[in-house]
């Protein structure tokens, strides 16, 4: 992609990936993805963001397309994981005189990605950079969205916003603008998955970011990744606030998952749910996670206030299904009641291997789970319904 006007004076420098299917190990990148980078000009020339490693040539490239390296003055880094950073060092290389303006936690981040100090001027909120011609740029920090070093940039003479990875997307979309956008239901799907695989664990801090933005006039927002929003502000930011609102439930929900060979757990969780189902005040939620779908446990798992884990143990360990479902957790938001719970034949391993994963987790885990050797008896079941009612009763 070549480098390419936005608005006045400022160009978009970054690159496309439209081959990557997969991003950061974790997320789908069904469109691909770009690696959005821009270039301020003026007085001063102001660089924000760098891009991943592989595509530094070809962005040094778009750079020069618009002014020469040596007329850079500051770079800007709004966030700096890898995708971001991973150019800086080089850029730096052939660039010594440049300054880089971020947070300290973002100079941590990249002295660390870098292995080398760098000159970096650690801003202040509200700092403002001058840039001559009554021009400005405004420094926003915007912590846990979704790095503690994250900033916004507010660059008040375009009302233009850069907001890194805040309202954008792993969309490769060519004209760089949400009104070229070629696959509309695509882009939708990819933008919600987005926040999904983002933002989700952070929507307290997403909540307080909008209302950091809220009362500025942005005609263009123009995030790290997809394209630059100009249409539909509002209802992007709109979306972003549903879905980061905490809904207050009628009931506090308790999931239980659980993996049973023989039938022998399954009779414990039974013997849970039928106890815990008695409280009006809760919704109880059994799932034998051999035949689940792996979107519906994600969201079970982490929209339950409690959490009750049953599984057998097979050859000394819980099965895979169990640590595929534990590898769902929203690691962030986990300071909720949990146990364990499951039917053994030789040894028993799967119950203390799940409480010490969920325990790493920050879950209040309870006790030290229930194990039971083959078919649970009537007071086994007794016991997994007290169980029970012990790790909801701080609900």
């Amino acid at each position: 992609m070549s480098a390419m006007k936005l608005k006045n004076g400022i160009y978009s420098v970054g690159v496309l990936n439209p081959a990557l299917r997969v991003f950061d190990i974790v997320m789908e990148a069904k469109y691909g993805t770009s690696y959005n980078a821009f270039l301020i000009t003026g007085e001063k020339n102001i660089l924000i963001e760098t891009v991943h490693a592989d595509f530094f040539e070809e962005y040094i490239k778009n750079i020069e397309q618009v002014v020469p390296l040596d007329k850079i003055d500051v770079l800007i880094m709004n966030h700096t994981e890898p995708d971001h950073s991973g150019s800086v060092a080089r850029l730096l290389e052939r660039c010594p005189k440049l300054t880089i303006y971020c947070t300290m936690a973002a100079k941590k981040y990249m002295e660390a990605i870098a292995n080398e100090s760098l000159p970096c001027h650690i801003i202040k909120p509200g700092e403002i950079l001058d840039l001559g011609n009554q021009r400005e740029l405004q420094f926003i920090p915007a912590p846990l969205l979704h790095w503690p070093d994250s900033m916004f940039t507010w660059y008040p003479a375009e009302k233009t916003l850069f907001t890194c990875d805040f309202l954008g997307t792993h969309y490769c979309e060519p004209t760089m603008l949400d009104t070229g956008i070629h696959d509309q239901k695509a882009y939708e799907e990819q933008f919600a998955y987005y926040f999904k695989g983002i933002f989700r664990p952070f929507k307290p801090y997403v909540l307080k970011g909008l209302a950091l933005i809220d009362a500025l006039p942005a005609e263009m927002i123009c995030p790290s990744h997809g394209p630059c929003l100009t249409k539909n502000i509002e209802h992007r930011k709109e979306l972003y606030r549903l879905w980061s609102t905490p809904k207050i439930p009628e009931k506090k929900f308790v999931f239980i998952p659980y993996v049973s060979a023989y039938g022998y757990t399954k009779k414990l969780a039974e013997a849970a749910a039928e106890a815990l189902s008695s409280n009006p005040s809760l919704e109880v939620s059994m799932m034998d996670l051999v035949h689940a779908d792996a979107f519906e446990v994600a969201s079970k798992i982490n929209s339950c206030q409690a959490l009750l884990v049953g599984s057998d143990t097979i050859n000394r360990d819980a099965p895979s299904v169990i640590w595929k479902a534990l590898a769902m957790i929203d690691a962030i938001n986990t300071r909720k009641p949990a146990g364990a719970f499951g039917s053994f034949g030789w040894s028993g391993e799967a119950v203390p291997m799940i409480k010490a994963r969920l325990e790493g987790l920050k879950f209040k885990f309870q006790g030290d789970g229930l194990r039971v050797n083959f078919m649970p008896t009537e007071e086994d079941l007794l016991s997994m319904k007290n169980y029970a009612l012990q790790i909801v009763s701080s609900l």
